[in-house]
């Protein structure tokens, strides 16, 4: 038995290892930064830490997929603004943030993972997510979920065979008014405590990244 679950375990991995070296695992770490009614702009001061794990597939030279997971916090607070009305209004709030996210990658310069080269490319991403945020304080029954639409820009080069380095930002579109606990239907007539209900939540992740690509797999 255990003679047949070797040979089975390495028929697959014979087929496996024919597109090995278009698969790569990774991990990036950096931080996330929200654009809400608490910050209608990115804030360098309300950056908070994040990270993430992922795995890139590469079809093509111009073409990489890749499934990320990333968790972080985001958080902001009115006291900071110049606008006297947000000061007024004193707000704060914290959040965890945990996401799931396919995207596509289509690389500028052609990427190729080949023995000897010495790659690098800009690239663009697109693709769809899932977020659940967890608020510090909840004020009313929301939902803490989202549908998201990531996107955005990074360059990834191969400092030496089989790892490669990345930076990469990317904003998040979501579906949500409730990141900061200060959106849809006003919870009271004070409008001090009302935020801008035409206007989404959105958040946003820059990271730092290390991969491996898996050029060959050994079976005994």
């Amino acid at each position: 038995m255990l003679r047949l679950l070797v040979a089975g375990i390495c028929f697959f991995v014979a087929v496996f290892d024919v597109n090995a070296q278009k698969i790569e695992l990774g991990g990036g770490i950096g931080g996330f930064n929200y654009k809400g009614d608490i910050a209608p702009s990115q804030r360098l001061r309300f950056i908070r830490p994040g990270g993430s794990l992922f795995f890139r597939f590469n079809p093509s030279q111009a073409l990489s997929l890749r499934a990320e997971v990333a968790a972080g916090v985001i958080a902001a607070a009115d006291k900071y603004s110049k606008d006297p009305f947000q000061v007024a209004r004193n707000k704060s709030f914290r959040s965890g943030i945990f996401e799931g996210t396919a995207v596509a990658e289509y690389n500028f310069l052609n990427f190729q993972e080949r023995r000897f080269a010495v790659n690098w490319s800009p690239y663009l991403f697109g693709g769809v997510g899932y977020a659940r945020f967890n608020p510090q304080t909840k004020t009313s029954d929301y939902k803490t979920s989202s549908f998201v639409l990531p996107y955005g820009v990074g360059i990834k080069y191969q400092i030496r065979r089989p790892w490669n380095i990345g930076l990469e930002y990317g904003a998040r579109k979501t579906f949500t008014d409730y990141l900061d606990d200060l959106g849809g239907k006003p919870v009271n007539t004070d409008k001090l405590q009302q935020g801008d209900p035409s206007l989404k939540d959105n958040y946003y992740y820059i990271r730092l990244s290390v991969s491996y690509t898996f050029y060959k797999i050994v079976c005994p």
